[in-house]
């Protein structure tokens, strides 16, 4: 038996193999266990914004596994199980229940049985449900389930095997017999819902790394059957912050309450109110920021007066988008640090330039390039067989499950990562005139229609804010095409570009200013930063060359005209002319699932006028000027 290296990246154990995750190595399958294997000797990573957001104490990054033989002698890293442990032999198609104590250290499951000793294949279906818990199939009780004779009935032998037969095709061909009654059943029909209730088996209310006699929870849900690999297994949920650091100039108090509501105790004092550890937070939290008790007491009493003041639309996911909209918007109120350095641009386009390039340089307000930007993930939970609805709790999605599922986590797993990018932003003036359009509007109410009428409703309103404005569509458009065009000009492919849109609504009487922009960037997890690429393709005249062809680029479709004449695309309809061929990104990319897009707020069409639509007339007229027609 050959000895085997099982390594995953240490941006992996975020997405896509965070808690709860699988992961198949080398004809393995294994499950991320809970953060519980590795918290002594996670690696901290600050993010107080992201921290105050989440209400946590702080993250921390997996440890680094040690190369060579340092590997064999240390066990500090995050831990994943065999899963599932119903494994079968290849050649003489017996099934083994793996457990635990047969585990050797960086040796694959085999066979004991056949000459060789062949590896282990995991069996390709597995059971969860809508409460995140997972498990093994009771593949005994299925191969029992139809069960004609006493004996086979009165069987209690646990000897099972899995055959294809070559009468049959597909899962008919596939079946679970037992070695001693040969009671047997196929896999006809496995996936249909409600199929293991019919057959008797419940949900185990536990999880893979858990022990079942321990750790199990009483669980009610009905237990569905799914492929090992299906896209409904996992679903993980994360969250972002840049590292925007304080602004430039601020008064002796300012600074004062920038570092008492970043200290990594602060969020724990705000929800003790005036419990009995009250007392002891706000001491360290007035020890470490050198300032008097009574100041941190009043601190807190402002924010618990600003929340119930505060608009329900507005939470504190708007705080991390509404601070680093004022950085890049302003980028010289900054101060530059090692995690941040952004400077201002522009297109560069002189008097004589071509029409379109005119449009455009009216159309953009401002550019900046972040020369060095970090950025930290963290994941907070995840939800199987179903999306969680937003509530964190039972919907009509999933029920999310904790990182630590011994309780509520005081830290979650994080990963910091260091990149460039550009940002851009749409003149206000331009882009409010447009948004008034009877048209327009009419329009982005139907996509919003839509959105509220899906179970992604909360989620997406965390990121278009109360109302769905056309500027949400618009740009979160832009910002796909941008990637797209920029994958073919800075030499980064499309998966490790990423967006973060800028369009926020805010609730009546708000007096935070609007948002109308986009920054797309890169961010390395194993690099101390990039090469520079996108912050070449920000400066002129790279950056309105990559505009005008991102543009001409969204007019055409190899789907048309289906795809600009659609009327609902994608899950609950929430794209319109938007699909793979022309919109859509990588997973990776996209801060709503290749939701709310659009071509037609980009660019137009005979009904409604895109907010670009100079800019492509004008490069439509300079193509056809630029033509020797016979």
């Amino acid at each position: 038996m050959k000895d085997v290296r099982r390594k995953v990246r240490r941006a992996q154990t975020i997405v896509p193999f965070g808690v709860g995750g699988i992961i198949d190595l080398r004809g393995e399958s294994f499950v991320a266990a809970d953060i519980r294997s590795w918290a002594a000797n996670g690696e901290r990573v600050e993010s107080p914004r992201l921290a105050t957001k989440l209400g946590v104490q702080g993250f921390r990054s997996a440890p680094v596994i040690p190369s060579g033989k340092a590997a064999h002698a240390t066990r500090i890293g995050p831990t994943y199980v065999r899963f599932p442990k119903w494994l079968f032999c290849p050649q003489c198609r017996k099934m083994v229940l793996w457990r635990q104590n047969l585990e050797q250290w960086e040796k694959q499951a085999a066979c004991g049985n056949c000459a060789g000793k062949p590896q282990l294949a995991p069996m390709r279906f597995i059971q969860v449900c809508r409460a995140g818990h997972m498990a093994d199939i009771d593949w005994r009780r299925w191969a029992h389930s139809r069960s004609v004779g006493h004996d086979q009935r009165q069987c209690r032998v646990h000897k099972l095997r899995f055959v294809a037969t070559p009468e049959s095709s597909g899962l008919e061909a596939l079946r679970v017999v037992c070695i001693a009654c040969h009671a047997g059943r196929n896999l006809a029909g496995i996936s249909q819902p409600n199929i293991l209730k019919q057959v008797g088996v419940e949900c185990t209310g536990s999880h893979p790394w858990q022990s079942a006699d321990d750790e199990a929870d009483p669980c009610e849900e009905t237990p569905q059957a799914v492929q090992r690999g299906a896209s409904n297994v996992y679903f993980p949920i994360t969250h972002s912050a840049l590292d925007i650091p304080a602004p430039e100039g601020l008064s002796e108090e300012e600074e004062m309450v920038q570092n008492v509501v970043n200290h990594r105790m602060w969020p724990d004092f705000k929800s003790s109110q005036d419990g009995p550890a009250s007392d002891v937070f706000k001491e360290y939290i007035a020890r470490d920021c050198e300032v008097p008790e009574a100041f941190v007491e009043t601190l807190r009493r402002r924010h618990a007066d600003e929340a119930s003041s505060m608009p329900s639309a507005l939470d504190t996911d708007d705080d991390l988008s509404i601070a680093e909209w004022a950085a890049f918007s302003a980028p010289e109120s900054v101060t530059e640090s090692r995690t941040f350095s952004v400077r201002r641009t522009h297109l560069g386009v002189r008097h004589d330039a071509p029409k379109s390039v005119q449009e455009m340089d009216a159309q953009i307000s401002g550019v900046v390039v972040a020369d060095r930007v970090r950025e930290v993930r963290a994941l907070e939970g995840f939800s199987r067989y179903e999306p969680n609805a937003g509530d964190g709790e039972e919907g009509e999605g999933g029920r999310v499950v904790s990182v630590d599922t011994r309780g509520r986590a005081k830290w979650l797993p994080a990963i910091d990562t260091y990149g460039e990018g550009i940002f851009i932003s749409v003149d206000e003036q331009s882009l409010s005139t447009w948004e008034e359009l009877p048209s327009v509007r009419d329009w982005t109410r139907r996509i919003e229609h839509n959105m509220d009428a899906s179970f992604k409703a909360d989620r997406l309103r965390d990121k278009s804010g109360p109302r769905l404005l056309p500027r949400f569509v618009m740009l979160h458009t832009l910002a796909h095409h941008f990637i797209r065009q920029l994958s073919y000009d800075s030499g980064y492919n499309a998966a490790s570009l990423r967006e973060r849109v800028y369009a926020r609504s805010h609730a009546p009487g708000s007096d935070l200013p609007p948002q109308a922009g986009v920054f797309i960037y890169t961010a390395a997890g194993d690099a101390e930063g990039t090469l520079g690429g996108l912050v070449r393709q920000g400066l002129p005249p790279n950056l309105v060359e990559t505009l005008i062809r991102l543009l001409e680029s969204a007019q055409w479709c190899s789907q048309d005209p289906l795809c600009a004449d659609s009327t609902g695309r994608s899950l609950a309809n929430l794209n319109r002319a938007a699909c793979h061929a022309c919109t859509l990104l990588p997973e990776t990319c996209c801060e709503i699932g290749n939701s709310l897009l659009d071509r037609t707020l980009l660019i137009g069409d005979g009904e409604v006028p895109g907010f670009f639509r100079e800019v492509v007339q004008a490069a439509l007229e300079e193509s056809a000027e630029a033509v020797d027609l016979p």
